[in-house]
């Protein structure tokens, strides 16, 4: 059964510039991002070539091509792209389906990323914090003078999502106002009003609960902290380093060339909705997009603390969210969701057993990035929905039985 608009809009909140309180001075036509892609969807040049694999014949490489196949027809499914490394060395990489009718899906089309951007914002914090630039448990106060209980919030707080601001994406009448006009340009004043305007959920630090306020709240920090646009702060500390040339912010829904186009029912029929508009997804400068053989890159870069101090790793890892959240009588634990060992929430990351992982969901659109430190196992999935689709993270699921296949002694677990 199709999910409800409510149900399939909620679900995009436990995925994932110039702020609320900043202003960009950014023409509504621009374009920015790290490969500094233009107005003009003809997008950045390819630095390397991101290629499908030859056809395996056996091994663990025909293994998950299978799965992919499988799971292409079984979740019903209009496009599945895989990559697959393992200690950086290519195991697959392969695109099934098409992007649109008649046009065959590739492994070097562009599509959304949605909150592996957050992954970058963390990263770009410890990043800060290894340098002595700023101190995590620095109260948000000194750069958004304007925030309610800034004074008591913390850079950590946002980083982690325990800030107890409630999450806008999910206050009613969020979704059925995006499902209206899916082309609206939404400001981060506006979407930051929603979340502080109602009571919170605990007091900051209390708790654990999933908003997306504290992302687009951490972009505007990051921003003052260094007096660098958001965009430009994440090519310099995150997307460069890793050599992530493929991967761009827009301030417009626009996808550079090649497009992995997108489709939904959560509206009641199946249309396009490759070029709806993103902007309430996260903070300006980080709303982005990427391709597979960036996406297998950034789950090992990411994931393993390439960029990051031992400290600052440890920090990515759990940043004091491990035991938190549960039931309260004011916070259900559908929302205020237990972080356990097992499966919590990091600084940006989710951590769900020995994987560091993130996978967005986005009107058609699912991704998932995996990484498992001790195999240096790299696991990219890329999918979009066909008519019939089942709904849901089904990127993750293809990387769960990707997982189960290649590293069957640790399984990739569901969060929440």
């Amino acid at each position: 059964m199709r999910p409800s608009r409510r149900s399939a809009l909620l679900r995009l909140a436990t995925v994932t510039a110039v702020s609320a309180l900043l202003a960009l001075g950014v023409p509504a036509t621009a374009v920015g991002g790290a490969t500094g892609t233009g107005g003009d969807g003809t997008g950045p040049e390819h630095r390397r070539p991101c290629v499908g694999t030859p056809a395996p014949t056996g091994g663990p490489a025909l293994d998950v091509l299978k799965v992919a196949e499988r799971a292409k027809d079984e979740l019903g499914l209009e496009s599945v792209i895989v990559k697959v490394t393992t200690d950086g060395r290519e195991l697959l990489t392969t695109a099934l389906g098409e992007s649109m009718t008649g046009v065959p899906a590739r492994p070097d089309m562009h599509f959304r990323n949605g909150n592996i951007a957050i992954s970058y914002l963390g990263t770009a914090l410890l990043r800060l914090v290894d340098e002595g630039v700023v101190g995590l448990d620095e109260p948000v106060a000194r750069w958004l003078p304007d925030l309610p209980r800034g004074d008591r919030t913390t850079l950590r707080m946002l980083g982690a999502s325990t800030s107890g601001l409630v999450d806008y994406v999910t206050t009613p009448g969020f979704g059925e106002t995006v499902y209206a006009d899916p082309f609206r340009q939404w400001t981060p004043e506006e979407l930051v009003d929603i979340s502080t305007r109602q009571d919170p959920w605990y007091r900051p630090g209390e708790s654990w609960s999933y908003s997306h306020a504290n992302f687009v709240l951490l972009g505007a920090a990051l921003e003052r902290i260094t007096g660098t646009r958001l965009d430009h702060l994440l090519q310099q500390k995150v997307l460069g380093p890793l050599g992530l040339h493929e991967t761009a912010n827009s301030f417009t829904p626009d996808i550079p060339t090649p497009v992995l186009h997108a489709f939904t029912s959560d509206r009641g029929r199946y249309e396009e909705s490759t070029f709806w508009n993103p902007s309430w997804t996260t903070a300006p400068g980080a709303v982005q997009t990427t391709d597979i053989c960036d996406l297998a890159s950034s789950a090992a870069g990411v994931g393993s603390g390439e960029l990051l101090s031992p400290a600052g790793y440890r920090e990515l890892l759990n940043p004091g969210t491990v035991g938190l959240g549960g039931a309260t009588g004011k916070c259900p634990d559908t929302v205020c969701i237990p972080q356990t060992e097992a499966t919590h929430y990091g600084m940006g990351v989710l951590v769900l057993n020995d994987w560091i992982s993130q996978h967005p969901l986005f009107f058609g659109y699912s991704a998932s990035q995996d990484y498992l430190p001790c195999e240096h196992l790299a696991i990219a999935v890329s999918t979009t929905d066909g008519p019939h689709a089942s709904g849901g993270h089904s990127a993750h699921t293809v990387a769960q039985r990707i997982a189960a296949v290649l590293a069957p002694e640790h399984p990739i677990p569901d969060f929440g």
